[in-house]
């Protein structure tokens, strides 16, 4: 889910280039080498597309061929879009990028009373709001019960990682709230907005703003993840469940639901490179929205990137509004990231060659992703080409070792303290209801010998707890899609239950796993307090 942008810039319109000769021939070796299912890759240069194109293969096992018209979920790219429709109530006279949320958002509220009273409609787009990498998106992931408008209510409970405006740490939860403000200016839903106002007007008939209408269609990608390795992320690629209660919420819609085609996303290129121009006269967005979206505001800290990337290494990175401004190679580029679970995305443009990029792939192999963007790149910016299906394989395998050693010298001192050390209170006694300020409740519960857990407003997110030492335990969720947590109770001095804290098994898990932000207390105790 991240992004890179560039400020609007003045140049003079270049000739076409064509796409490189050997994209066939790279993106096939790609997918080889990051053994991913299939691709779909847009590219328009001067407004005009000239490559929209599939590849690959829909699911694993079976026979049905990406194309250009096969949609993809395009996870966080989704982002821009919210922008969009914000910049349209603008261009309107319907709302200003520095109106106070609070005067236009009824029940908007956050932990902090002084980031409540000065948000503004910019600041939910730009990840500078003090909550921390994340914060809040198991409100979510995997869905839950909570209804969007639920959902911002429970912002007010999250509490922030450092003060308002000192920095950038990236959420999805601000922009549900900007959908839901797309909803309260507009008197339409996000979705609706969105489908009329910008996919409809754009031609982009392949697309949709949800998952559930995506499984209706007869040509989307079937999304896929490493499940049954010894860490989530590793082992083979296999078919994910498309049971809506196992993916994302709907509520997310705003920050992450879109899925589209490759035809589609050159249209959506072509109208971000004409600066919100549509051909015969029309305009999605004025260009000064499109100036004020590519505007940077925060400055981002850059990425630890291995050494096997360092050419590709940024001198700078910044975010705007709902684009990423940063260097490639010493050129200005815009882009976008997006992942969801079992596919990822990324849409790159370059205004001083009126290019404009858009590919996603349905795994969480992001090397795949990555090292076609950074060829297409090298061959439209003229740099030296380099190997970068090679760059990102090693990258990647670095990154994976390096989590798996970490949580294998956790597995081994564990082994090596000889007996574990026994939990202080009967299996029985860990029993009960359990509530944090933000999330709501989850409940453990006796099952045969053992204990299970089930978090109350999450369907999915329910399995066993095995002890690991002490009063920790860890969940092994029955959805193998989930990733696992240790869960650690405190006790008083009386030996009852004080509070419960989390955080991921693995090393590698994805931020949008926040359970090291929760604090769970007994319900009673929780009760009490509210009260109080």
């Amino acid at each position: 889910m991240r992004c890179i942008g560039i400020a609007l810039l003045l140049s003079s319109t270049a000739a076409l280039a064509a796409p490189p000769s050997d994209v066939d021939e790279y993106v096939a070796k790609a997918l080889q080498t990051f053994e991913a299912p299939g691709l779909t890759l847009a590219i328009v240069e001067d407004g005009k597309p000239t490559l929209t194109k599939g590849y690959g293969v829909r699911e694993l096992g079976e026979s049905k061929k990406v194309d250009e018209h096969t949609i993809f979920p395009i996870g966080s790219c989704t982002k821009a879009f919210t922008s969009a429709a914000l910049a349209i109530l603008v261009d309107e006279g319907k709302l200003s990028w520095d109106d106070r949320v609070v005067d236009k958002l009824p029940g908007f509220r956050l932990y902090d009373s002084y980031a409540t009273a000065e948000m503004t409609v910019r600041d939910l787009l730009v990840h500078r709001s003090g909550l921390g990498l994340g914060a809040g998106d198991l409100l979510w992931l995997p869905a839950t019960d909570y209804t969007r408008k639920q959902l911002v209510q429970q912002l007010r409970y999250i509490k922030p990682a450092t003060s308002f405006r000192s920095g950038y740490a990236y959420d999805n939860v601000l922009y549900i709230a900007a959908g839901l403000l797309v909803e309260q200016i507009s008197g339409e839903s996000w979705e609706n907005f969105v489908q009329k106002r910008i996919l409809d007007k754009l031609g982009m008939k392949d697309s949709v703003v949800s998952l559930r209408q995506a499984l209706k269609t007869s040509n989307h990608a079937t999304p896929h993840a490493r499940i049954s390795g010894e860490l989530y992320g590793l082992g083979p690629n296999q078919a994910l469940s498309t049971d809506p209660m196992h993916t994302e919420s709907p509520n997310i819609a705003p920050a992450g639901s879109i899925q589209a085609s490759a035809v589609d996303m050159a249209r959506w290129l072509a109208v971000q490179m004409d600066h919100g121009a549509i051909a015969g006269d029309r305009r999605l967005f004025s260009e000064k929205s499109s100036q004020t979206m590519w505007t940077p505001l925060v400055i981002e800290p850059p990425d630890a990137l291995p050494a096997s990337l360092d050419a590709r290494k940024p001198n700078f990175v910044e975010y705007a509004l709902g684009w990423n401004v940063s260097d490639y190679r010493g050129h200005k580029i815009i882009t976008h990231t997006g992942g969801v679970g079992g596919g990822k995305a990324v849409v790159a443009l370059i205004p001083e060659k009126r290019v404009g990029i858009a590919l996603m792939i349905n795994s969480e192999d992001g090397g795949a992703r990555w090292s076609v963007l950074d060829h297409l790149l090298d061959h439209y910016l003229g740099v030296e080409p380099l190997d970068w299906i090679g760059s990102w394989k090693k990258a990647q395998d670095e990154i994976d070792q390096k989590g798996l050693d970490e949580y294998r010298k956790f597995q081994a001192t564990l082994q090596g303290q000889g007996p574990v050390g026994a939990p202080s209170l009967p299996l029985a006694s860990y029993a009960g209801v359990y509530r944090d300020a933000w999330y709501g409740t989850m409940t453990i519960r006796p099952k045969g010998d053992g204990l299970s857990i089930q978090f109350d407003h999450t369907p999915a997110m329910h399995g066993s707890l095995e002890h690991v030492q002490h009063d920790t335990f860890r969940t092994r969720f029955d959805d193998r899609n989930l990733e696992d947590t240790y869960v650690t109770f405190s006790l008083k001095p009386d030996g009852s239950i004080d509070q419960v804290k989390m955080q991921p098994v693995s090393p590698l898990a994805d931020f949008s796993f926040d359970f090291q932000d929760l604090l769970f207390t007994p319900e009673q105790r929780a009760q009490e307090k509210a009260a109080d």
